[in-house]
């Protein structure tokens, strides 16, 4: 089943005379069950392109549809209930809510919404080993035990879709593989469609599809054919 699909998507801005293309016409459909990398230089349109899908900024032209249904083109409050029920983001800023406890992070979502069936979130937070951080506060955390905090979150609400910019930019090695490897887990064992922009080569082998993007234009290789970007 589709999850994500692109149709003749363009983003671009005006400099004065100039217009500038952040993202040129760009067709693409994703299935539910598939992990797919996002790569490329910075500066290139990946968090651009990653932001449009998630519905964060609109398209100049095109349509992005959720799940076989209209997205972009929808009213902001009729997208605001679908990216909260559908779509899961994890960003390179946690994002994390400063003056609650860890383990509130993620109640505060089931304030917001208390009838939908969620992840076990004792399971999450063994999986990402960030249990006895609990009923710590976002400050009392490093980097990277903020970033599983909000991997956590991300989770948590049970999207279809995950939209992750560079989720294993604050994680050790050892860490970051063990991220990527439930990421992968996550869309194989729970049909999920899953957008990894990363810039460590070596993460690509855990996904089925390698999509670069290059001066706002993309096109998508074989993952063994894979470089590094910087």
């Amino acid at each position: 089943m589709t999850a994500i699909e692109l149709k003749q998507i363009k983003k671009y801005y005006k400099d004065g005379q100039e217009t500038i293309e952040a993202l040129k016409e760009t067709n693409l459909t994703i299935k539910k069950g598939e992990f797919v990398a996002v790569v490329g230089p910075s500066g290139s349109g990946k968090s651009t392109f990653l932001t449009i899908i998630g519905g964060l900024q609109e398209p100049s032209e095109g349509q992005v549809w959720l799940n076989n249904q209209p997205f972009s083109t929808r009213k902001e409050k009729e997208r605001a209930k679908m990216r909260f029920d559908q779509v899961g983001f994890i960003l390179q800023d946690s994002n994390l809510v400063p003056f609650l406890k860890i383990k509130d992070q993620l109640r505060l979502v089931d304030q917001i919404d208390h009838e939908k069936q969620r992840e076990d979130a004792n399971a999450l937070f063994d999986q990402l080993g960030i249990s006895d951080l609990a009923n710590k506060y976002p400050e009392e955390l490093s980097g990277g035990q903020r970033q599983r905090v909000a991997i956590a979150r991300a989770l948590y609400n049970d999207p279809t879709i995950i939209l992750a910019d560079e989720p294993t930019a604050s994680l050790d090695t050892e860490r970051a593989f063990e991220v990527v490897q439930l990421l992968a887990k996550e869309a194989k064992e729970k049909n999920k469609a899953i957008l990894m922009v990363t810039h460590d080569r070596r993460l690509i082998a855990y996904c089925d599809r390698l999509l670069i993007i290059e001066d706002g234009l993309l096109r998508e290789e074989e993952p063994e054919l894979s470089k590094d970007w910087h």
